[in-house]
């Protein structure tokens, strides 16, 4: 398939320093210690990678949660006096973005998912059909990326021999055929994390009708939710935790204005 996204996998690194056996390097590390002198090794597992990006994802639920229910309490407060109101409120808008969390992660993943899955059909029918050219496709993705001719030759038939189709989707699409998404988890883990973001500030309105406590109860969880994002991401926390709570703060405070506008004017 003439496509080159995809990174290369780790036998790549492994040819370029003069592995004896290249195959072998597939084995994730685990993050372990490779040997006497040798120094500790991030893990390339790629079921890791996967489950840090279902983690980011929850915590980016989470976090719209949070903001988009507290700017929904703060505007229908800053509108109406009446906390039964505001409870009503932040508990449907609650239940509704959750729904709707869900239901649109369901249609993109499931989306993703025939993508993946046509592409796999693809790359396993020109293996069938043309499988020299695939070899050289192969070989030059290699070249593409440091290795030398004799080398990219070398490595490509390997992998031919070993596991073609696999080859050829991790390198060239950055697919694993192993862990296509699933739209169903996406879709319960999109609406779990909203709701339980969504439920800090309901908290806040049942346990006090001041507003200030579901202000600072959603500043704590924003501050927390950052801090968790960007440690993931392997990103600066500081910077992230100060983004995170200004934009929540600012929802709040502009939905607040407008709801006091509102019911000003329909008073």
């Amino acid at each position: 398939m003439r496509r080159r996204a995809g990174a290369p996998a780790g036998l790549a690194r492994a040819a370029l320093v003069g592995d004896a056996d290249p195959v072998s390097t597939t084995q994730p590390t685990g993050g372990r210690d490779l040997g006497p002198g040798s120094a500790p090794h991030e893990p390339h597992d790629g079921a890791l990678a996967g489950r840090l990006n279902w983690l980011r994802a929850g915590v980016l639920g989470a976090n719209d949660g949070i903001v988009s229910t507290a700017a929904l309490v703060l505007g229908v407060s800053g509108a109406t006096d009446a906390r039964s109101a505001v409870i009503i409120t932040a508990a449907v808008g609650m239940l509704a973005g959750a729904l709707s969390m869900a239901a649109g992660e369901y249609v993109s993943v499931s989306t993703q998912r025939d993508s993946e899955r046509a592409l796999i059909a693809l790359e396993t029918r020109e293996l069938a059909e043309m499988p020299e050219e695939e070899t050289a496709e192969l070989a030059e993705l290699y070249r593409q990326r440091g290795l030398d001719a004799e080398t990219a030759d070398k490595v490509a038939e390997q992998l031919m021999a070993h596991d073609a189709l696999r080859a050829h989707l991790e390198v060239e699409l950055g697919i694993d055929p192993d862990e296509l998404t699933n739209p169903w988890q996406a879709a319960l883990a999109s609406m779990v994390s909203f709701l339980v973001g969504a439920a800090i500030p309901l908290l806040g309105v049942v346990v006090s009708p001041m507003a200030w406590v579901t202000v600072v109860a959603v500043a704590v969880a924003l501050a927390v939710t950052g801090s968790v994002s960007a440690r993931l991401g392997s990103a600066p926390v500081r910077p992230a935790v100060l983004r995170n709570v200004a934009g929540g703060l600012l929802a709040m405070a502009i939905t607040y204005g407008l709801g006091h506008l509102v019911g000003g004017a329909v008073a």
